[in-house]
């Protein structure tokens, strides 16, 4: 791995990505996600452990932003070796509680965002018949949940959506993996009364992501299942 572009990359499961990435030597990071100060924040951390890194703030679910920022990370840096599609968001409700805009609104960062990134990269991946493309899903992906509706429905879609992508992109060079964590530390849980213990650390995914990544190109792990040791929350 060279170039790496990862969404979500400025707090959670999507920062602990970009610092384990950065240990890989030579590598290149380009970072997305809405906050700019806080992508500086990590762009710095990778940094200092010996990587480049490049801040791209945008917002997934703008279509026209994103296919902007992916020309310019494809004009000035390349094409993407590992193209991580992290970015989401995780918000509670029923069927009865939920709004049609509130379960729009979770379609659109959670599944609609990762269509939209996926296409704007994944021509140029074929093109040159090698890379790899990530999807981090959720155990939410196959296992419902009661009171999180939209998150589920857009999980399941995701799950979906990388499999599309990987029958399609599979002769052509481009490897494709899904990770499905469970409860992962991440500012999702913020406030939520759960220790710490309780819970995957992010960068035991992070690790994970690494090393699907690590393989030849002869090989590829599809989907990986990951929940904490004591089970679901």
């Amino acid at each position: 791995m060279s170039l790496a572009v990862i969404t979500g990359a400025s707090q959670g499961i999507g920062k602990a990505i970009a610092e384990r990435f950065a240990l890989v030597p030579h590598a290149q990071l380009c970072l997305l996600a809405r906050s700019a100060a806080n992508l500086d924040k990590v762009a710095n951390n990778v940094r200092g452990l010996g990587a480049q890194a490049r801040c791209f703030p945008v917002d997934v679910t703008d279509d026209e932003a994103v296919v902007h920022a992916a020309q310019r990370i494809q004009d000035s840096c390349g094409v993407p070796d590992v193209l991580v599609n992290n970015a989401g968001r995780f918000e509670t409700g029923s069927v009865l509680d939920t709004s049609p805009a509130a379960f729009r609104a979770q379609l659109e960062v959670n599944l609609t965002s990762a269509f939209v990134v996926t296409r704007a990269f994944l021509g140029r991946m074929v093109q040159r018949r090698q890379g790899h493309v990530i999807y981090i899903a959720s155990v939410a992906s196959k296992q419902a949940y009661a009171g999180a509706a939209a998150y589920c429905a857009a999980k399941h879609g995701l799950l979906g959506l990388a499999r599309v992508v990987r029958e399609e992109a599979k002769s052509h060079g481009v490897r494709v993996t899904t990770i499905l964590p469970g409860a992962t530390m991440t500012p999702s849980w913020a406030g939520v009364p759960v220790e710490a213990e309780r819970l995957m650390a992010a960068e035991d995914v992070a690790r994970t992501v690494a090393g699907v990544c690590s393989l030849s190109s002869r090989a590829v792990v599809e989907e990986v299942l990951l929940r904490p040791q004591l089970g679901d929350i």
